[in-house]
């Protein structure tokens, strides 16, 4: 694993033991991901942070909307971005309050992103972020008309810089604290779905394909 990031501006400060630098531990926590809160200052000034559907692919990641948002189009226009995707693992129950904390397993990713312009190349990157969210699924809908790609800004920006941050195990309570008489642990969180709910207006005879049978994330 890398000592260091590619940047200062990503390096882990607070609890620097938690960060991690390598490619592959960045893109586990991605690929488990689904939103993505999308960090920028408007032209007015303003800070925004947006929760998005993203993508990765490859060495950049992958966001869409509206061709008239004004987020995407601001995006477009060349600012700084900060895109965060944080995953909860469990919640650490400590002997002190101070030392109680969360499991988890988070990104920052820090660039400019540009708009993907060509039809094919635009074409081929909705069909990165269908297959990501929902694998299998990009072959079994309609295809996006002239139009409605015409209407679909998408985005990509590159990992040039980003950093990782994980916390995993149990509390790391004082050491007084462990011969104190309170329960301490982790409370970990499910990973799954529940069941399946097909659209009241489904045709009859059409029967849920595996691909939504067997989802899951991570």
């Amino acid at each position: 694993m890398p000592d260091k990031p590619k940047s200062e501006r990503t390096r882990v400060r607070r609890e620097p033991n938690r960060g991690q630098y390598d490619r592959a531990a960045i893109d586990a926590v991605l690929d488990d991901g689904i939103v993505a809160h999308v960090g920028f200052t408007g032209h007015d000034g303003q800070t925004y942070v947006i929760p998005m559907l993203y993508a990765r692919d490859g060495d950049r990641v992958l966001i869409h909307g509206s061709a008239a948002s004004r987020l995407l189009t601001t995006l477009a226009g060349g600012v700084e971005v900060c895109v965060t995707v944080t995953l909860i693992d469990g919640l650490v129950v400590a002997r002190s309050a101070f030392n109680s904390s969360l499991n988890y397993r988070s990104v920052v990713a820090l660039g400019r992103a540009r708009a993907v312009e060509a039809p094919a190349a635009k074409l081929e990157a909705l069909r990165r972020l269908t297959e990501f969210l929902i694998p299998g699924r990009w072959d079994d809908c309609r295809q996006p008309t002239e139009s409605e790609l015409k209407a679909t800004l998408i985005l990509e920006m590159p990992l040039d810089e980003a950093s990782a941050k994980i916390r995993t195990g149990p509390p790391a309570d004082e050491a007084d604290d462990y011969a104190l008489d309170y329960w301490a642990g982790v409370i970990p969180f499910a990973k799954g779905t529940l069941e399946v709910i097909p659209d009241p207006r489904l045709k009859s005879g059409i029967a849920m394909p595996a691909y939504v049978r067997r989802w899951k994330r991570g």
